[in-house]
């Protein structure tokens, strides 16, 4: 005769389901973005100076802009978003790397509009930041702070 082994147990609920899981991640997404204003206000102070004074080419001064901007929010995040502390080379390897997709995001952008198109490289960099942070906190929560 089969006993009937129908389990009653709760469906298993991972962190990131859960209301506290939620509430961390809305946390972290808020750090993340306020943190990002502050490496967004490095990077586009850069990229003015270098594009605008310098007569840098934007694809050029995007890069070096980027890289600082990349460079202040890897500190900031590893010690008040993310919280993490471990392995800090590879950690910041990923996040660079993740970086890097901004960089290229943002040069397509400007080959396509400002190269293309003709739209002003400055206005092209500013209407690219809420895609390429969109993109970057989801690829560093996921892989570079994981």
């Amino acid at each position: 005769m089969a006993s009937d082994t129908t389990s009653t147990a709760a469906p298993t609920v991972t962190l990131d389901e859960a209301p506290e899981g939620r509430a961390r991640t809305l946390r972290q997404l808020l750090r993340y973005t306020l943190i990002g204003g502050s490496g967004l206000a490095l990077d586009l102070a850069v990229f003015l100076l270098l594009h605008n004074l310098a007569g840098m080419d934007e694809q050029f001064a995007n890069a070096i802009s980027t890289t600082l901007g990349i460079a202040n929010n890897f500190v900031l995040n590893a010690l008040f978003t993310f919280e993490r502390r471990d392995r800090i080379v590879v950690r910041f390897l990923r996040f660079y790397a993740v970086g890097l997709t901004g960089i290229a995001l943002t040069n397509l952008l400007f080959l396509a509009f400002t190269d293309a198109l003709g739209i002003d490289a400055n206005l092209v960099k500013v209407g690219s930041l809420p895609l390429v942070l969109a993109l970057q906190f989801a690829l560093n929560k996921k892989w570079s702070f994981a």
